[in-house]
């Protein structure tokens, strides 16, 4: 039976993958003692008891905990910190068939950020495609459940004297240094950083990231129906990650929750002639971190990649 450690399963990714884990009896789930989450003689035992440890920790804890591994134990690391080293693999499989092939055989993977997930779903097929240009001047805008602001947040925002201010969408990263660009810009192979516009919003999950494109900036003069048809025949071998048909959404809103709790996600093309809207939606929760880490251990372990996800 594959034993699976958990650093920092106290955490609300670390609560959502022991989610993804009920009824699962392929594993055995290591626990370190209540007293003893902190000690890091004890920590470093139950990462080499086990065959995959899950980080789910700050940065620099992370980088702290994936030191600690020897080279038996395979680290699927939950934070920003090893998103852009070279050495581990990226963990979102549909982005390429090389990503998928480096998941399933290395022994260390970064799981991507939430808003990066978002963003890469879009961006990366259209750079390969050579659709976009690399040096495109690329801005995104993405709204996100307060799930992923962190603990403290999520209790400010529970709190029943929280203030008025919570109840509104709250931009924040305004100084353009959100932790996910680097990976954002990398993983794309983008020439700058994109301009990014993130937004809080007072629902627990779900995320929608949005892409506005000028179609005269593109390589060639490419509508709705062919930026559509293009990333729909990209994506048409995945199981989690859809591009949905024309005329979707019928009502001509896209909602931020719809896919929360489950591991999916679905792209929108809109627009027209002169100014397309690629979204894509996403549970910040699921596709963006928890559900992302369960499918890269399916995918390590060699099982089918869909096993406790929905």
């Amino acid at each position: 039976m594959t034993k699976i450690y958990i650093d920092g399963q106290e955490g609300t990714t670390g609560l959502k993958i022991l989610e993804r884990f009920k009824g699962r009896n392929d594993i055995e789930l290591l626990r370190i003692d209540e007293d003893k989450r902190k000690d890091n003689d004890e920590r470093k035992r139950m990462i080499n008891s086990s065959d995959f440890t899950f980080l789910c920790l700050p940065d620099a804890a992370a980088r702290e905990a994936a030191a600690m591994a020897d080279g038996n134990v395979r680290v699927i690391d939950a934070s920003t910190a090893h998103r852009t080293n070279p050495d581990w693999a990226y963990g979102f499989p549909e982005l390429d068939k090389d990503f998928r092939e480096k998941i399933s055989k290395s022994s260390r993977v970064a799981v991507p950020g939430c808003y990066a997930s978002g963003f890469a779903s879009m961006v990366y097929p259209l750079v390969k495609l050579g659709i976009m240009p690399v040096d495109y001047p690329v801005a995104a805008h993405a709204v996100s459940g307060y799930s992923g602001a962190g603990k403290k947040a999520i209790a400010v925002y529970e709190s029943a004297d929280r203030p008025d201010e919570f109840d509104s969408p709250r931009q924040y990263a305004l100084t353009q240094q959100h932790k996910h660009l680097p990976e954002m810009q990398k993983i794309c192979g983008l020439e700058y950083a994109p301009a990014f516009n993130p937004l809080i919003c007072d629902f627990f999950s779900g995320m929608v990231v949005s892409l506005p494109l000028h179609t005269r900036l593109l390589a060639k003069k490419y509508g709705a129906d062919d930026i559509r048809k293009a990333l729909a025949e990209y994506y048409a071998e995945s199981y989690f990650v859809k591009v949905m048909p024309e005329g979707e959404p019928e009502d001509g809103f896209i909602g931020s929750n719809n896919l929360s709790g489950t591991n999916f996600m679905e792209i929108f093309v809109n627009g027209n002639e002169e100014r397309l809207i690629i979204c894509s939606r996403l549970d910040n929760l699921g596709k963006g971190a928890s559900g992302a880490a369960v499918q890269c251990l399916n995918i390590m372990m060699g099982i089918d990649e869909k096993t406790g996800l929905i």
